[in-house]
C-alpha cells in the first residue's frame, strides 16, 4: 500500500483502518470497473446456461480460472511460489464463493440477468451485518443512508420504473435460490480482510480458487466429463473465456484490492450499479432498451453513490 494508506504496525485494529487520498480513489474506480465487468456474467451467464448445467458450467470455469491465475501469480508476476498456510482459510472462502457462483447459474436456469441483479441488490447491507459480527466494522449512519438511496434508484431500474411491478413483486425460485448465493458472498468480503494475514493478494487469490475447486466436484465433474464439447456453440465459449479470464480473474483482484482498502459497505456498494449495467448491456444484445424513467432510476442510484463514497469511513 502506499503512503496514504494506514501502515500495518499502526497499533489500532487493521480491519477498522482504511485507505485515503491517491488510494482510496483508486479503490473505489476498481469497484466501479468491478460493477461493470460483473454485470456481464449475468447476461453472458445466462446466454450459457441454456445449453450447459450450472454444476459443469462453474467446475469448467474455475479450472480455466485455476489455470489464468497461476499464469499471472508465479508467471507474469512472479510471485514467489510458497505452500499455502493454514489452509482451512482458503477452504472456507473457496466453499463461500462456490456457494455464490453455483447458485447464480442455477438461477439463471429460471428467472432473468435482471432479475437476478435485483437480489444481488441485497449484498451490501448484508455485508455490512457481517463485517460488524466478523470484524467489528461499523456503518456510519450516513453511509447506510447513501446505501439506501441507491439502492431505490436500483430497485427503480431493476423493474424498469414500473411501480406496478414493484408493488406485485413475488419472490420466484431462481430468486430464492441466489439469495443463499448472496448471503455467502456477503460473508466472503469482510472475511477476506480477516484471513489475509499479509499475503501476496494475487497469490492469496489464486490459492482461494484452487479451494474452491473440491466443492464444484460433486455436481460438476461427471457431467463436464461427458459433455460433448466439440457440438457446444461458439456462446458458451466465449462465456467461459470471459467469465475465467474477465469476472473470476480480474474482478478478483479487484475485488481484493477494494477489500483491503475501503469498508465492506462501501465496497459492495457498488453491487447497485450492476442492475444498471445489466439494462444496458442487455440493449446492446438486442433484447430491448431501457426507458428514459428507467435511466433516471440509474442517475439516483449513482448519485447514492458519490454521496458514499465521498462520506467518512
Amino acid at each position: 500500500m502506499t503512503e496514504d494508506a494506514v501502515p500495518a504496525s499502526a497499533t489500532v485494529n487493521r480491519h477498522t483502518t482504511h485507505a485515503k487520498g491517491r488510494e482510496k480513489l483508486l479503490a473505489h474506480a476498481a469497484m466501479l470497473l468491478f460493477a461493470a465487468l460483473i454485470a456481464g456474467s449475468f447476461s453472458f451467464g445466462g446466454l450459457a446456461a441454456r445449453h450447459l448445467e450450472a454444476g459443469p458450467l462453474t467446475l469448467w470455469r474455475y479450472l480455466m480460472t485455476m489455470v489464468v491465475m497461476g499464469i499471472l501469480s508465479f508467471g507474469i508476476l512472479r510471485v514467489p511460489f510458497a505452500r499455502p498456510r493454514r489452509i482451512w482459510r482458503y477452504a472456507l472462502l473457496g466453499g463461500l464463493i462456490a456457494v455464490y457462483m453455483l447458485t447464480m447459474f442455477i438461477a439463471l436456469e429460471f428467472t432473468s440477468p435482471v432479475q437476478t441483479g435485483a437480489v444481488f441488490t441485497l449484498m451490501p447491507l448484508i455485508s455490512a451485518g457481517f463485517a460488524l459480527l466478523f470484524i467489528g466494522q461499523k456503518t456510519r449512519p450516513d453511509v447506510l443512508a447513501a446505501l439506501v438511496i441507491a439502492a431505490l434508484g436500483a430497485i427503480w431500474v431493476i423493474f424498469r420504473a414500473d411501480l406496478n411491478a414493484i408493488l406485485s413483486f413475488d419472490i420466484g425460485r431462481g430468486e430464492l435460490i441466489f439469495f443463499v448465493g448472496v448471503i455467502c458472498h456477503g460473508a466472503y468480503v469482510p472475511l477476506i480482510r480477516k484471513y489475509n494475514h499479509g499475503e501476496n493478494p494475487v497469490a492469496f487469490g489464486f490459492w482461494v480458487v484452487v479451494f474452491t475447486i473440491p466443492w464444484l466436484l460433486p455436481t460438476g465433474a461427471v457431467p463436464l466429463a461427458t459433455t460433448d464439447f466439440i457440438n457446444l456453440p461458439s456462446t458458451v465459449w466465449a462465456t467461459i473465456a470471459y467469465l475465467s479470464v474477465i469476472t473470476t480473474a480480474l474482478t478478483f483482484m479487484l475485488l481484493q484490492y477494494a477489500s483491503m482498502r475501503l469498508p465492506a459497505p462501501k465496497v459492495l456498494g457498488y453491487g447497485y450499479l450492476t442492475p444498471t449495467f445489466i439494462i444496458l448491456l442487455e440493449g446492446l444484445l438486442g433484447h430491448g432498451w431501457a426507458s428514459p424513467a428507467v435511466f433516471l432510476g440509474a442517475l439516483v442510484t449513482a448519485a447514492g453513490l458519490v454521496v458514499m463514497g465521498l462520506l467518512k469511513d
